[in-house]
């Protein structure tokens, strides 16, 4: 098993598939991005045409990444409608959702982890 940050605009390819290659599963931690992607206009219309929420199309990403997603949250609402993921993300939009450029976490950035710093 191995933890790693990915999520829609940030999907490390080369690791994922050395992982799948070589039978390690991947954990996916903050699959929402830190909830800075709620704020990703193409994201919220994505999620709109599929008629689910920005967390669920996050999710479901991450699950056809063939990553397990570790949402976040205290909340028992949110955590039901995280578990509703039963659709399917086109071809097309999975391949504009890993070339997002989503990777400014906001007040998160200064994170070394994100930040590179």
């Amino acid at each position: 098993m191995n933890q790693l940050l990915v999520h829609a605009g940030n999907t490390p390819r080369e690791l994922l598939d050395h992982c799948a290659a070589t039978g390690i599963r991947v954990q996916a931690y903050s699959p929402i991005a830190h909830g800075a992607i709620l704020e990703h206009p193409e994201v919220a219309a994505m999620a709109e045409r599929h008629g689910v929420s920005v967390p669920q199309l996050c999710i479901r990403c991450t699950l056809q990444l063939d990553a397990v997603p570790l949402p976040k949250t205290a909340n028992p609402e949110h955590m039901r409608a995280n578990a509703e993921v039963d659709f399917e993300i086109t071809g097309e939009d999975m391949a504009a959702l890993e070339r997002l450029d989503a990777r400014d976490y906001g007040e998160h950035a200064a994170f070394p982890v994100y930040s590179g710093k």
